[in-house]
């Protein structure tokens, strides 16, 4: 009598972390970006969100996707969500006495290196969908833009990067909002 083997095949029925991990980074841009628009001062509120909801929430997401074999989303999510807690600990370490704040040339060094990472990633999301083309592509520019008013000064820079962001950022939520309708309804509510 022949043995067969049967190759045991686990269907992976968790959520799509994707949609947290949009939700997180676009509410988290669009609240820093009505700040560098110049609509109200760098508070609290920015820094919470930066650490709960930009940060945790994507780094929670990231490993989601982890679990999920999607390689893109891991670093995406992961890597957004050590961003927002950087930029929170740039901010608040030196008020602690952690340190000195960074000087421009070292922030516009920072926001490059961001916008390099991104502009690869824009780069992957040419196998993916439009609204993720759009929301990789406008954080390209918008990283890129914040380097610019860093190293020349210039509050106008500023101003455009805050609004390019809000852009950016909501697109990142319409694409998270999207995929959440399109999964409880099961068909394209939202297109991607």
């Amino acid at each position: 009598m022949q043995r067969e083997i049967q190759e045991l095949v686990i269907k992976d029925t968790t959520a799509n972390p994707a949609p947290l991990g949009l939700m997180g980074f676009g509410m988290t841009t669009v609240l820093l970006n009505l700040h560098n628009a110049g609509f109200f001062a760098l508070g609290t509120m920015i820094l919470a969100v930066g650490i709960f909801y930009g940060g945790l929430a994507q780094i929670i997401a990231g490993i989601m996707e982890w679990k999920k074999k999607n390689t893109f989303g891991t670093t995406a999510f992961t890597s957004y969500g050590l961003f927002w807690l950087t930029l929170v600990g740039l901010i608040v370490m030196p008020n602690l006495g952690l340190g000195s704040a960074p000087e421009s040339s070292a922030m516009v060094a920072y926001l490059l290196m961001w916008g390099l990472f991104t502009a690869v990633m824009f780069l992957g999301t040419l196998k993916l969908n439009k609204a993720l083309q759009f929301v990789f592509a406008t954080l390209t520019i918008l990283f890129f833009l914040l380097a610019i008013a860093d190293a020349t000064g210039n509050i106008i820079i500023k101003q455009i990067a805050g609004y390019e962001g809000v852009i950016c950022g909501f697109s990142a939520i319409y694409t998270a909002l999207a995929q959440v309708l399109n999964d409880v309804y099961g068909r394209t509510v939202a297109p991607l």
